[in-house]
């Protein structure tokens, strides 16, 4: 299906670009997320028409994601949770627990700006954490989990 980007969409492209993509994807995620538009000669004469406001909303996020981003850098995290004696989780600290954990100090994140890439933490200690607010600004995040014996 030939859809027209309404934002910038990682490994997919731009703001105004006509791309290819599976039916599933278009008709599940990127049309209902208001992302994208079916690309119609209709839709995209309305998206050359609107291309000022879109790319003007779209720098002010970007802006906003900057400020953020450097707000944010550098900063450590404390998350206690119950542990053994050799400092395994009971459990484990998820995308869900940073953003919670980010949110009650004044960053506003949700959990899917959050990138795990070794997946959930399971062990006490400092970890490294990026978090993307925007797909264009990336922050590393110290997360120190702290063990609690019951």
């Amino acid at each position: 299906m030939q859809v027209i980007l309404l934002e910038k969409v990682a490994n997919l492209g731009n703001l105004g670009d006509v791309v290819k993509v599976k039916d599933g994807f278009a008709r599940n995620f990127l049309i209902p997320t208001r992302v994208a538009r079916r690309a119609t000669t209709t839709a995209i004469k309305e998206f050359e028409d609107r291309r000022a406001e879109l790319e003007k909303v779209a720098a002010e996020r970007l802006a906003t994601a900057q400020a953020l981003g450097e707000k944010m850098s550098g900063r450590t995290v404390h998350i206690t949770q119950k542990a053994g004696v050799d400092g395994r989780l009971f459990g484990s600290v998820t995308n869900a627990d940073i953003a919670d954990a980010l949110t009650r100090i004044d960053f506003k994140v949700v959990k899917s700006q959050v990138r795990m890439p070794n997946g959930p933490l399971k062990i006490v200690g400092e970890h490294i954490v990026t978090v993307a607010p925007h797909t264009d600004v990336v922050v590393d995040v110290k997360v120190v989990v702290l063990g609690e014996t019951s």
